[in-house]
């Protein structure tokens, strides 16, 4: 099991890296196509929606990566039994808010579906296709987060060099 969840958030990391290098080639895509006395249109949108699936996408992987920014104010100051208890505590609050995100998230991708929701910039695509990556981001990163507390409530949940220093 933990070869596939491993193996899902790398994909998502994956995912989300191709997704930047999306975002690349549709900057470059529209400067060129100015320069060059035309204008490719749609680029713009294009643009958006890699910047916002490798955003959701990019979520879980950084987590599991213990790379992003944690405010350890309180829990810094805690040891042992009471920091494991915050630690439970916050991961549950993540997990219960990660899957109202992730539940809205598809809901939105379902909405858009039967309404016909389409992007109001002039590429007109179907706005459930590029919401889809959201979706997927916010589902991967509740997975994760389950796992973090899971791995918490283990006991084999692995620290940072800085919070092993606290400790």
């Amino acid at each position: 099991m933990r070869k596939t969840l491993d193996a899902l958030y790398l994909g998502a990391g994956w995912l989300a890296a191709l997704f930047m290098i999306g975002v690349l080639v549709m900057v470059l895509l529209s400067i060129v196509s100015r320069l060059a006395g035309f204008y490719v249109p749609g680029t713009d949108a294009y643009a958006g929606y890699a910047m916002a699936g490798a955003g959701f996408l990019a979520l879980a992987h950084t987590l599991k990566q213990n790379e992003h920014i944690r405010v350890t104010l309180i829990i810094g100051k805690l040891t042992g039994g009471a920091r494991r208890g915050m630690e439970l505590w916050a991961l549950s609050v993540a997990v219960l808010m990660s899957g109202a995100l992730a539940w809205f998230s598809w809901r939105l991708v379902w909405q858009s579906h039967q309404f016909h929701d389409i992007s109001t910039a002039s590429d007109a695509t179907p706005l459930w296709i590029p919401q889809i990556l959201m979706g997927l981001g916010c589902t991967v990163l509740l997975v994760a987060l389950i796992d973090e507390w899971v791995l918490e409530l283990q006991g084999q949940r692995l620290r940072t060099e800085a919070e092993t220093r606290h400790e």
